[in-house]
C-alpha cells in the first residue's frame, strides 16, 4: 500500500477587508509561524518530515502572489524544495476578484469554490496559477489539488486541457466535492477518468461508525494509524492524508500546538517504520489494474476516537486560555 502525505498550503489574511495592511504578519503566520521555540508552520513540517526520512507532496496555492507579488510565492516554493520536498498545484479562487489586471474578464464577483466557474474560466485559472508556480521554481506541474476539495468533472475536463493528469481534490465528507462524480465513482479508492489519475482523500470509520476523512489535524494519531493499518488489511492499494502548512500551530495564533505536534510526530515515526510495506510517495499516474478487487473502508476502535475527543476538548481549553490572554 502506497501513502500518499499530502500537505496544502496557503496564505490568507483573516478577512477581505485590509488586505494589504494584514498581510505581512498573516505571511509570516501561514509560512513560518514564528514563536519563542522556533518556527512551527512549514519549517517544522519540513523538518519532521526529513528527519524521518518521509517524502511529503506540497499543494502550493499560488493564486495569493498575483496580488502581492511573485517574490511571497517564490520563498515558500524555495523553503519546500531545498528542503527536498514535492510540489505541486493548489487552487483557492477566492483570490481571483483580488487581483489586478483582472484573470477573468471584468471579474469583480467573489466565487468561493472553482466548482463555481464554468469550463473556459477553470482552464484559465488552472494556467494562470500553475504558471505563477512553475516560474516561482516548483518544476512542472503533475498533480493538482482543489482548494476546500471543490472539484466536479468539469475540473476533470480543465485538468486535461491544462496537461495535468494527476488530482487528489476529491473527499466524500465534503458535499461540495465532486457532487456530480458521485453516482458513478467510488470515492473510497484511486479511479481514472479519462486520462486523469485520481486519488481521492481517504476516509474511514471511526469508533462511532462515522465517516473521517484522514486529516492530521482532525484525527487522533491512535485513529490515523488504526486507519493505516485496517486499509493495509483490506488490500487498498493507496492511503492519502492530509495535513496543511500551519497545522502545527493553535488556530489564529503563532504557539505550537502541542497535541498536534506530538501527534504528527507520531504519525511520522509510525509511517517510517512502516515503510517496507506502506512507503510513503507521491502520486504515480499509473493506477492499479482494472477488475482489482475493492478494499473494504478502513475502521478503527472506539478508543482511538475517544482519544481524539479527549484531545479536541483539551485544545479547545487551550485556544480559550490563549484568547483570554
Amino acid at each position: 500500500m502506497n501513502v500518499h502525505l499530502t500537505f496544502d498550503v496557503e496564505v490568507w489574511c483573516n478577512g477581505w477587508d485590509n488586505l494589504d495592511g494584514n498581510f505581512p504578519s498573516n505571511y509570516d503566520r501561514y509560512v513560518y509561524g514564528r514563536s519563542v521555540r522556533g518556527d512551527y508552520a512549514l519549517p517544522k513540517t519540513l523538518e519532521i518530515l526529513n528527519r524521518h526520512s518521509l517524502h511529503g507532496v506540497f499543494f502550493v496555492e499560488p493564486l495569493f502572489s498575483a496580488r502581492f507579488g511573485q517574490r511571497f510565492l517564490d520563498r515558500i516554493v524555495a523553503l519546500i524544495r531545498s528542503a527536498g520536498q514535492e510540489v505541486q498545484l493548489h487552487l483557492h479562487p477566492e483570490w481571483t476578484d483580488e487581483i489586478d489586471p483582472p484573470i477573468l474578464k471584468a471579474e469583480r464577483v467573489k466565487r468561493q469554490h472553482l466548482t463555481h466557474y464554468n469550463l473556459e474560466e477553470q482552464v484559465t485559472l488552472i494556467s494562470t496559477a500553475r504558471s505563477l508556480l512553475e516560474t516561482a521554481g516548483g518544476g512542472a506541474v503533475t498533480a493538482f489539488r482543489s482548494g476546500s476539495f471543490a472539484a466536479n468533472r468539469i475540473t476533470f475536463e480543465a485538468l486535461q486541457a491544462n496537461g495535468i493528469y494527476i488530482d487528489s481534490s476529491l473527499n466524500r465528507c465534503y458535499d461540495i466535492s465532486g457532487d456530480d462524480l458521485r453516482a458513478e465513482y467510488s470515492f473510497d479508492e484511486p479511479f481514472r477518468y479519462g486520462e486523469l489519475a485520481v486519488y481521492p482523500v481517504t476516509v474511514f470509520r471511526d469508533g462511532f461508525g462515522k465517516l473521517r476523512p484522514a486529516h492530521v489535524t482532525a484525527c487522533s494519531f491512535e485513529e490515523l494509524s488504526e486507519a493505516l493499518l485496517s486499509a493495509k488489511s483490506a488490500d487498498a492499494a493507496d492511503f492519502v492524508i492530509v495535513s496543511h502548512g500551519f497545522e502545527l500551530l493553535r488556530p489564529n495564533s503563532t504557539t505550537p500546538d502541542p497535541i498536534v505536534v506530538a501527534r504528527f510526530e507520531k504519525l511520522c515515526e509510525f509511517l517510517s517504520g512502516q515503510r517496507h510495506d506502506s512507503p510513503v510517495t507521491g502520486f504515480p499516474t499509473t493506477l492499479p489494474a482494472a477488475g482489482r478487487r475493492p478494499a473494504r473502508l478502513a475502521t478503527v476502535s472506539r478508543r482511538a476516537t475517544m482519544k481524539r475527543h479527549a484531545e479536541q476538548a483539551l485544545r479547545r481549553m487551550a485556544q480559550a486560555v490563549t484568547s483570554q490572554s
